[in-house]
């Protein structure tokens, strides 16, 4: 069963998916044309979905996306 994800989750996963490297959410929200908050809100919801994984980096949040977030895509 696929997760209940809604048209910026998809976005962001979207994105995700081109990445060889983990990035940051500013460059996440300015991708996927959403101010950082509402970028960081889907990018926690997708987190506990298990669908993408995150690290604090510094001042920064890094995320890539994970095998099931991958799977989400196809």
């Amino acid at each position: 069963m696929k997760p209940d994800i809604d048209d910026i989750d998809k976005k962001v996963l979207a994105y995700l998916i081109k990445e060889d490297w983990a990035v940051t959410t500013e460059m996440i929200a300015k991708a996927v044309k959403v101010n950082w908050n509402t970028a960081q809100l889907h990018l926690y919801k997708l987190m506990a979905l298990g669908l993408v994984k995150g690290k604090r980096v510094g001042r920064q949040n890094q995320w890539m996306l994970t095998d099931a977030g991958r799977a989400t895509l196809r």
